[in-house]
C-alpha cells in the first residue's frame, strides 16, 4: 500500500507550494509534502480524473447515507421529548414550573463536556465503526428506558445518560469523514448531516402521531411508546453499524480496488502535510493559539444562536402548533412540513455558499429571515388560532432561516484556521461553545407564557439581530487583516523559513482569510 512505499528518504515534492496559505481549503495543507516519494507523487498527480470520481462515488454511497441516518436518529431521540410533552408526559410525571425546561437543559451539560474526550477515546479503536456502534446502541437502550420512567428525577437521569452517549457521535462522524475526504470536499457532506437534523423534526412529528395511537397498549401511555419504539429502532440501527459502517481505506479491501486504497491513503498523507506521527500529535501550542484566537469565539456565537433557535423550536413546535387550534394528532402532523422546508433550505444555502465561495451572506440572510419570522409571530400577540395561516407561515419561515446557519458558520470557521491540527481544535472549540446554546433554547419557551411565548420569540429576534452584527464585524475584521497582508508575501518568504510560515498558520503574512 501507499504508506509502505512512503519513505523519509524519498525526495521532497513541492506539492502546490504555499497552497494552504493562499486558499485554506485546498487539498494540500502544507508547504511541502515531506517524505512523499517521487513514485507516489507521480501516482497521485496522474491518477485519472474518472477514477477519482468513481472512488468518491463509492465512498459517498457507503458512508454519507449511513452517517446521515445515524444523525437523524440522534436528533429524533434528543428532541422527541417535545412530542411526548403534548401527549401528556408532563402531567403523568407530576412535573411543575420549569422542571420540563430543566430536563431539556440537563441533556446539554454532558453533551458539551464529553465531545472532546469521546473523540480522544475514539482514536484508541482500530475500527471507528465499533466505537460509534457502541455509542448508538447505548443511547438507543437509554431512549427505550425513557419510556419506563416514573417521575421527574428518573427522567433527569436518563437525559443525562443520553447526553453522555450522544456527545461522541457528531465529532466522531466528522473524524471518520476526515479519513475519506479532503477538506474542500467535507462541507457539502457535512451539510447533509444538517439536512438530516432538519428532517428529524419532520420524522419525529409523523412518528409521534402514529405511535401515540398505541395509548393504553400493554398498560403504557402513548408518550411512553414514543420513547420505547424509537429507542428500539435506534438499537437496531446501532447494531447495523458494526456490519455496514465503513472504517478506513486500509480496512475496506472488500469493496475498494488496491489502486483506490493507495490513492485514498496518499490523500490522507498529503492532507496531513506528510507529517510523521510524532509531528501530528497534540501540541499545547496549537491549543493556546486557538484559545487566543478571538475570531473563533465570534464564529461560535453563530452556532450558539443557531443551537438556541433550533432546539428551542424543536422542543416547543408541537406545543405551538397545538396552540393554533390543532388537536394532538394534527399538532404532531403539522409540525413536520416546516422541517422539510428547512432541509431543502439547508442544502440550497450550502450549495450557494460553496458556489460563490462567500460565507458571510449565507449567515446574514438566514438570520434576517429569522428576525422577520419571529417578528410576525410576536405581532399576533398570542392569537395563533385566530390567525392560523399567518402563524403557521411564520413558523415555516423561521425554520427555513434557522437551519442554513450552522453549515455556513462551520465552514467559515474551518476556512479561516490553519494548519490542520489547529483547525481540528478550532472546530471542536466552536462546537463546544456553540452547543451551550441548547441550554438557552431549553429555557426560552416557558409554559406559563403559552401561547404568547414573548420570552422565546423575543430572544429569537435578539439572537438573529446579534448574529447579523457579529457577522458584519467579523467580515470587516477579515477584510482589514487581508488588506494589511497585501504586498508582504515576498518579504515574508525572505524573513521566515517555510517551516516557520507553516507554524504561523492563519497568522502568517501569506494566509488569506475567507470572507
Amino acid at each position: 500500500m501507499a504508506r509502505n512505499s512512503i519513505s523519509k528518504e524519498g525526495s521532497e515534492v513541492d506539492a502546490e507550494k504555499h497552497a494552504h496559505i493562499e486558499n485554506p481549503i485546498t487539498e494540500i495543507d502544507a508547504f511541502r509534502v515531506v517524505g512523499l516519494s517521487a513514485e507516489d507523487a507521480d501516482f497521485y498527480t496522474n491518477y485519472p480524473e474518472e477514477k477519482r470520481k468513481k472512488v468518491f462515488r463509492k465512498v459517498d454511497i457507503r458512508l454519507v447515507p449511513m452517517l446521515a441516518l445515524l444523525y437523524l436518529c440522534s436528533h429524533i431521540d434528543r428532541a422527541n421529548i417535545g412530542n411526548a410533552k403534548i401527549e401528556g408526559m408532563v402531567e403523568d410525571l407530576g412535573m411543575t414550573g420549569v422542571q420540563y425546561n430543566t430536563v431539556l437543559a440537563i441533556f446539554f451539560v454532558p453533551y458539551v463536556l464529553f465531545e472532546v474526550p469521546s473523540n480522544i477515546l475514539l482514536k484508541k479503536f482500530t475500527r471507528p465503526s465499533t466505537y460509534l456502534g457502541i455509542l448508538v446502541v447505548s443511547w438507543g437502550i437509554i431512549m427505550t428506558c425513557t419510556g419506563l420512567v416514573t417521575n421527574y428525577a428518573s427522567l433527569m437521569v436518563v437525559r443525562v445518560l443520553l447526553g453522555i452517549f450522544e456527545a461522541g457521535f457528531f465529532p466522531g462522524a466528522i473524524y471518520l469523514c476526515s479519513y475519506w475526504y479532503m477538506p474542500k470536499d467535507l462541507a457539502l457532506r457535512i451539510s447533509y448531516f444538517y439536512c438530516a437534523s432538519a428532517l428529524s423534526g419532520a420524522f419525529s412529528g409523523l412518528l409521534a402521531a402514529a405511535i401515540a395511537g398505541m395509548d393504553g397498549v400493554g398498560g403504557y401511555e402513548g408518550w411512553r411508546w414514543i420513547f420505547i419504539l424509537e429507542g428500539l429502532a435506534t438499537v437496531v440501527i446501532g447494531v447495523a453499524c458494526f456490519f455496514f459502517l465503513i472504517d478506513t481505506p486500509a480496512l475496506s479491501t472488500r469493496w475498494l480496488e488496491p489502486d483506490e486504497i493507495e490513492y485514498l491513503e496518499l490523500s490522507m498523507f498529503i492532507k496531513q502535510g506528510g507529517r510523521v506521527e510524532n509531528d501530528s500529535a497534540f501540541k499545547w501550542r496549537d491549543l493556546m493559539m486557538v484559545l487566543t484566537n478571538w475570531r473563533v469565539y465570534m464564529q461560535a456565537w453563530f452556532l450558539f444562536a443557531q443551537s438556541a433557535l433550533s432546539y428551542g423550536t424543536k422542543f416547543t413546535l408541537p406545543t405551538i402548533t397545538q396552540s393554533m387550534g390543532f388537536n394532538r394528532t394534527n399538532a404532531q402532523l403539522t409540525s413536520a412540513p416546516p422541517y422539510v422546508a428547512a432541509a431543502i433550505s439547508a442544502i440550497a444555502f450550502a450549495r450557494l455558499s460553496d458556489h460563490f465561495f462567500w460565507r458571510m451572506p449565507f449567515v446574514v440572510i438566514p438570520m434576517l429571515i429569522v428576525i422577520i419570522a419571529y417578528s410576525i409571530i410576536i405581532s399576533l400577540k398570542g392569537q395563533l388560532a385566530e390567525h392560523m395561516g399567518v402563524a403557521y407561515f411564520s413558523v415555516v419561515l423561521a425554520v427555513i432561516g434557522i437551519y442554513p446557519i450552522q453549515a455556513a458558520a462551520a465552514s467559515w470557521n474551518a476556512n479561516n484556521i490553519a494548519p490542520a491540527s489547529r483547525r481540528a481544535i478550532g472546530i471542536a472549540l466552536m462546537n463546544c461553545v456553540g452547543n451551550i446554546g441548547g441550554i438557552l433554547g431549553s429555557f426560552m419557551y416557558l409554559e406559563r407564557e403559552k401561547p404568547r411565548y414573548y420570552t422565546g420569540f423575543g430572544i429569537s429576534v435578539a439572537l438573529g439581530g446579534s448574529g447579523i452584527v457579529v457577522a458584519g464585524l467579523l467580515e470587516w475584521s477579515y477584510m482589514i487583516a487581508n488588506r494589511r497582508k497585501e504586498g508582504q508575501a515576498d518579504e515574508a518568504r525572505v524573513k521566515y523559513t517555510e517551516e516557520e510560515l507553516f507554524d504561523l498558520g492563519d497568522r502568517s503574512p501569506l494566509f488569506k482569510h475567507v470572507l
